[in-house]
C-alpha cells in the first residue's frame, strides 16, 4: 500500500510517503521554494499543494503518481462544516471562501497526480493526524496523547488515548479556546510576525512573570476541562486585534527597542501557558492514566513547557516528534490512512528526523563548480570541521538526509565554539542577522549529556532539541554561548547510532577542547534551512561563513 500524505490547509505545507506502513520520506515545501512556511495561512489557498515536496517524496521512494494507492490530506472539511460558525471570523464571507477553497482540493490533487482519486483521496481530521504523527512513531504500545495548536477544523486542543493500533479521541476543546492563537496574537503585539512564537519564548527568559500574572488570568482561565480563553480580551474576532494593547499598553513596533515591559509580557504568557498545559495533562492523566505521553501540535515546540511537563506530571516517558507542528500532519495523515486498511499492521518508523533529500558527491561537486569555486577533498571531514570550530570559526555542516521539522539536528547545521562568550553575538549579528537575545542550542554527546545538563526524565525526543534543560552547577561558565538567560539550554542529544558523522565531529571537538558539545543552529540566514548544495553554497557566501563541509568536500573563505 503506497500512501501520499499532504499538509496544505493552513501553513507549513509538507508531504510524506508511507509504503506498507513505513515512513520513507517527508519534507516541507519551504525547503524547495525558499519561502518560509511555504505560504501564508489564508482562507483562499488550502488547495495550493506542496508539489515540489510531493515530487521529492515520490522520487525518493521510487514511485510514480500512478503507483500511489491513496492520498491523505490532513484536514476534514465535513468536520469544519459541522462545527464552525461563520460569525467567528472577523470578516463576513471568510468561511464561505475557505470552504470553497477546500472543495478545490480534489481537483488540485487530480491535476498534480495526473488522475482522479475519488474515494482514495482521504480527508483526515487535523488533530487526529497530529496525534498519529506522535503516537505511531513513538513505539509505545499505549499512551496518553495531547494535541495543542491554533486550530484544526474546530478544535484547538485534543485529549486522546493510543491503545495498540488505535487512537481514541477522549475529548476536545473547541475554538475560541486556542493557546496557539494566543501565542500568535502575543507575537504580533511584541512586534514579531504571527509565526514567531519561538522568539517570544526566547524573550520570556528575560522577564518577570509576576508583573502581568494577574492580567493573564483575565485572558487564560484554568478549570476542570483544562483551560479557557477569553476571545474578546485577546481580540480574536477583530480584523485588527488590539485586545492585548488594552491590557498591556501600546504594542512594540517591529523595529522598536525591547523594553522590560515586553519581556514581562512574554514571561507571563510563558507561565500561563505552562499552567494551562499542566491543567490539561492533569485531566488527561485522570481520564487515561499510564506512564507514556505523546505530544503534538505547534505548542509542543515550546521547549520550556515540555521540560516543565517532564518534571511535573506523572508521565515518565514522553515522545514528541521532530515535526510536531502542522508539517508533521503529512506523516500523521498517511499513517491514519494506512491503519484504516483492513488487516493493516502497526506503522513502522518515522521517529527519525532524517527523512529529507540527500545528495551524492557528484551532485555536490557539480554545484561547487557551477558556483565558480574550487573544492578541496578532506581526509576526515569530521575531524577537520571540529578543529576549525575549536579555532573559533563558524562552520557550515551539510551531510546526509535533511531534517524534517523546524530544527537543524546536525545534517543542515551551522556550528561554532560554545566556549567563546562572543560567539552568540557574532552569529546573531554577522551571520543570522537577527535579534541579540536569541539563544543557540548545544548538540551534546549523549554519553556525556548528564554530566553537563539536568535532563530530567529521559526521552527519545531529547534528540530533537525539544526540552530546555538546566545546566549542572559549574558548567555554564564553560559554555556561555549556548546558555540562555535563565540558565537553561535547548539540548540536542547526539547518539552515535542515530548520526555517526555528527557524533564523530563532536567527539573530535571533545578531545580537542575538553567540552563534549558544539553550538548548533540552523543552516540559514533569514530564510528556510538550506536543502541543496547550491543553497548551502549561497548561504556560505552570503553569511560570511569561514568554512563549508559537504560530505568530504570542503570550501573555505579563501576558496
Amino acid at each position: 500500500m503506497n500512501i501520499l500524505g499532504i499538509n496544505a490547509v493552513f501553513h507549513e505545507s509538507a508531504a510524506a510517503v508511507v509504503v506498507d506502513g513505513k515512513v520513507l520520506a517527508a519534507c516541507e515545501e519551504e525547503r524547495f521554494t525558499r519561502v518560509k512556511h511555504a505560504k501564508e495561512a489564508r482562507v483562499d489557498n488550502p488547495q495550493e499543494l506542496p508539489e515540489k515536496a510531493v515530487r521529492f517524496c515520490l522520487d525518493y521512494a521510487g514511485l510514480r503518481p500512478e503507483d500511489i494507492d491513496c492520498v491523505a490530506y490532513s484536514f476534514a472539511p465535513r468536520l469544519r462544516r459541522a462545527g464552525f460558525r461563520a460569525e467567528w471570523w472577523p470578516e463576513r464571507g471568510f468561511e464561505e471562501l475557505f470552504l470553497q477553497s477546500l472543495d478545490e482540493v480534489d481537483a488540485a490533487v487530480t491535476r498534480m497526480m495526473g488522475r482522479p482519486f475519488g474515494r482514495a483521496l482521504r480527508f483526515v481530521p487535523h488533530h487526529l493526524a497530529h496525534a498519529a504523527s506522535a503516537y505511531y512513531p513513538s513505539g509505545f504500545k499505549d499512551a496518553a496523547i495531547l494535541v495543542v495548536d491554533g486550530i484544526g477544523e474546530v478544535d484547538c486542543s485534543m485529549l486522546a488515548q493510543g491503545v495498540g493500533d488505535e487512537i481514541n479521541i477522549i475529548e476536545s476543546l473547541s475554538y475560541p479556546h486556542s493557546l496557539g492563537f494566543l501565542w500568535e496574537h502575543a507575537s504580533v503585539y511584541l512586534g514579531f510576525s504571527a509565526y514567531d512564537a519561538a522568539k517570544v519564548m526566547g524573550l520570556a527568559a528575560y522577564g518577570d512573570p509576576a508583573v502581568f500574572r494577574h492580567d493573564f488570568t483575565s485572558i487564560l482561565k484554568l478549570g476542570e476541562q483544562g483551560y479557557s480563553v477569553d476571545p474578546e480580551a485577546v481580540g480574536f474576532q477583530a480584523i485588527e486585534p488590539h485586545g492585548l494593547d488594552a491590557l498591556f499598553g501600546p504594542r512594540r513596533a517591529p523595529e522598536g527597542d525591547f523594553l522590560p515591559h515586553h519581556m514581562h509580557v512574554a514571561a507571563a504568557l510563558q507561565e500561563a501557558t505552562d499552567a494551562a498545559m499542566l491543567s490539561l495533562l492533569r485531566r488527561l492523566e485522570h481520564l487515561v492514566g499510564g506512564s507514556h505521553l505523546c505530544l503534538a501540535g505547534g505548542v509542543a515546540l515550546n521547549c520550556v513547557t515540555n521540560a516543565m511537563i517532564a518534571r511535573n506530571t506523572p508521565f515518565r516517558d514522553i515522545f514528541i516528534p521532530s515535526a510536531p507542528h502542522d508539517a508533521g500532519t503529512a506523516i500523521g495523515a498517511a499513517l491514519i490512512a494506512h491503519c484504516a486498511q483492513a488487516g493493516a499492521s502497526r506503522p513502522r518508523g518515522g521517529a527519525t528526523p532524517y527523512l529529507g533529500p540527500e545528495f551524492t558527491e557528484r551532485e555536490i561537486l557539480a554545484a561547487v563548480h557551477a558556483a565558480g569555486l574550487t573544492p578541496r577533498r578532506c581526509k576526515d571531514a569530521a575531524r577537520e570541521a571540529a578543529d576549525m570550530v575549536a579555532d573559533g570559526n563558524i562552520v557550515g555542516w551539510f551531510q546526509g538526509r535533511m531534517e524534517f521539522g523546524p530544527r537543524a539536528l546536525g545534517n543542515r547545521s551551522l556550528l561554532a565554539d560554545p566556549r567563546r562568550p562572543d560567539t552568540r553575538a557574532i552569529l546573531n549579528r554577522r551571520v543570522k542577522h537577527r535579534e541579540d537575545f536569541r539563544p543557540f542550542a548545544p548538540s551534546v554527546l549523549a554519553e556525556h549529556a548528564e554530566e553537563w545538563f539536568d535532563l530530567g526524565p529521559m526521552s527519545k525526543s531529547h534528540e530533537f532539541m525539544l526540552f530546555a534543560c538546566p545546566t549542572r552547577p559549574g558548567c555554564a561558565a564553560r559554555i556561555p554561548a549556548v546558555i540562555h538567560e535563565d540558565g537553561t539550554a535547548r539540548v540536542q542529544l547526539v547518539r552515535r547510532a542515530a548520526n555517526p558523522r555528527y557524533h564523530a565531529l563532536i567527539s573530535h571537538f571533545h578531545k580537542r577542547a575538553g567540552v563534549p558539545l558544539v553550538l548548533n543552529t540552523s543552516f540559514n540566514d533569514s530564510e528556510p534551512i538550506v536543502c541543496t548544495p547550491a543553497h548551502a553554497i549561497a548561504t556560505f557566501r552570503g553569511a560570511g561563513l569561514d568554512a563549508l563541509f559537504m560530505g568530504e568536500i570542503c570550501l573555505t573563505s579563501e576558496t
